[in-house]
């Protein structure tokens, strides 16, 4: 039995819901979203609940994923999602270039400019060294998060480049460290 497919859903005041064949749309304060909904996974609300229900044990594999996809999809319309990222390293910087443009200068001999998907939007601080990926849809966040970090991946003779706020790397010695 699947224990996260069991588990309700709340639904915040606001939050909309409408299941279309296997999509369910998403309204709600911050915007609206949608995720695909497995062949025979049911939604049923109950006390201001939303239950994922599957018709028999066959679907048992996606039904942890269809309740994870719905309630991600709820958290983004109601809190959104955030990721953050921290540009490391002497002359690399970020900055935004209108609404929609994120120009990375990672040390390579051009600016790389990065055209954010719709729904998304970057802040970054005024050190032009850390910025902060958010939107309604988790999946496009951490995608948008993750193409930038592939700009210049965190190096780590020199703990260079791109990386997550909360991700830690373990320094390697170069070859003179083996003493």
């Amino acid at each position: 039995m699947s224990r996260i497919g069991k588990k309700p859903i709340a639904l915040p005041k606001g939050v909309k819901y409408t299941v279309q064949g296997n999509t369910v749309l998403v309204e709600g304060p911050k915007g609206k979203t949608s995720a695909l909904l497995p062949g025979g996974i049911k939604l049923e609300e109950k006390d201001g609940h939303l239950h994922a229900v599957r018709q028999s044990d066959s679907q048992a594999a996606v039904h942890g994923l269809a309740r994870a996809l719905v309630s991600n999809a709820v958290v983004g319309v109601t809190d959104g999602w955030k990721k953050e990222l921290d540009v490391v390293g002497i002359g690399y910087r970020v900055e935004l270039k209108g609404k929609n443009t994120v120009v990375f200068t990672l040390g390579y001999s051009h600016p790389i400019e990065m055209v954010l998907p719709t729904g998304i939007s970057v802040a970054i601080d005024p050190k032009q060294t850390h910025l902060t990926v958010s939107g309604v849809d988790r999946q496009k966040v951490g995608q948008v998060c993750a193409d930038m970090r592939s700009l210049r991946k965190p190096d780590p003779y020199k703990n260079k480049g791109v990386r997550y706020s909360d991700e830690k790397l373990k320094k390697k010695a170069g070859k003179t460290g083996s003493k």
